[in-house]
């Protein structure tokens, strides 16, 4: 499988850059195709960041797996070059969003593969929209229901109280102003990473875009207040069993913002679920060791698609 050209500028390894409107919002997507025919069998991919990221989280990913398949990727709403809207978010808002972008431009079942929140929106799209997906692939797999589950009831209300007094507009807006400065943004995003030296200037440049733009701290704001509703998201472990479809789960073992744990409870919950475990590797496979991933994931869509 060849590597990828990491000399080319990120601009020219996320694919032909679009813009689509959805719901009265501007979203960015990204396509590349692959230069040679392929079989029919091969189903498009599409591509779904975790929080905070974007597009360009792909970039070491895009130019590989487009020779196999079609591939698509995503700005969710909120994120990366879409619309910093203010509106109410959830998990189900972004699944919507995959599904009239599939329904629009694809219209045949595809391979969802997500990173962090992003598989969340893959789990919760195949439950709703099983017609649209042949498979997904997620690194790493957030449950924000287990968070509830971990709180006894008779703290809950306390809870929520201290968080309310924090979460003041005000208050958010002055601490995105310091969390959106590159130095911050450095060292925020090597939690992500299982070794600092990953966390290179392009990735810095990368991260501080979005948060620049027009909207971004209302929509931080909003999007901080939707993660701490109940109905933000589905339970994870109660959706895996529902799932009929091949399923592959990688995790790093140094994930410092998911547990690693979780894999194992996941796992046994579909049997079509295949899980690998990698060892030195954080939260960002795809990134922190993008040949091991893309090799990993294109051997596993050969065996179940051909």
């Amino acid at each position: 499988m060849a590597k990828v050209r990491s000399s080319l500028p990120w601009q020219e390894r996320i694919g032909h850059q679009r813009e689509w409107s959805w719901r009265g919002w501007q979203l960015r997507y990204s396509f590349q195709f692959p230069s040679e025919a392929i079989s029919p069998d091969h189903p498009p991919l599409i591509l779904l960041h975790g929080f905070g990221a974007a597009i360009e989280h792909w970039r070491q990913n895009i130019p590989v797996l487009s020779q196999y398949s079609p591939v698509y990727a995503l700005d969710l709403l909120g994120f990366g070059g879409s619309r910093k809207a203010d509106t109410d978010y959830s998990i189900y808002l972004w699944a919507n969003q995959v599904y009239d972008f599939w329904r629009t431009f694809i219209n045949r079942p595809v391979v969802l593969v997500g990173n962090s929140i992003g598989s969340l929106v893959c789990l919760t799209a195949a439950q709703a929209y099983p017609e649209m997906v042949a498979g997904i692939v997620m690194l790493s797999l957030p449950d924000v229901s287990l968070r509830q589950d971990a709180i006894p009831p008779r703290l809950q209300p306390w809870l929520t109280k201290i968080e309310n007094l924090f979460a003041a507009p005000w208050l958010l807006k002055g601490l995105f102003n310091i969390l959106r400065r590159p130095g911050v943004i450095q060292r925020w995003a090597g939690v992500a990473y299982s070794q600092p030296g990953f966390v290179q200037e392009e990735l810095v440049q990368i991260i501080c875009r979005p948060p620049q733009d027009s909207g971004a701290a209302q929509a931080f704001c909003c999007l901080s207040a939707a993660v701490r509703q109940p109905h933000f998201a589905p339970a994870a472990k109660q959706v895996l069993p529902l799932l009929d479809m091949p399923i592959l789960l990688i995790w790093g073992l140094d994930d410092r913002m998911v547990p690693p744990i979780l894999a194992k409870v996941f796992a046994p919950l579909n049997p079509r679920l295949q899980l690998l475990e990698w060892e030195g590797v954080g939260h960002c496979p795809q990134d922190e060791c993008p040949d091991r991933f893309n090799q990993a994931l294109t051997d596993w869509l050969q065996t179940q698609f051909g």
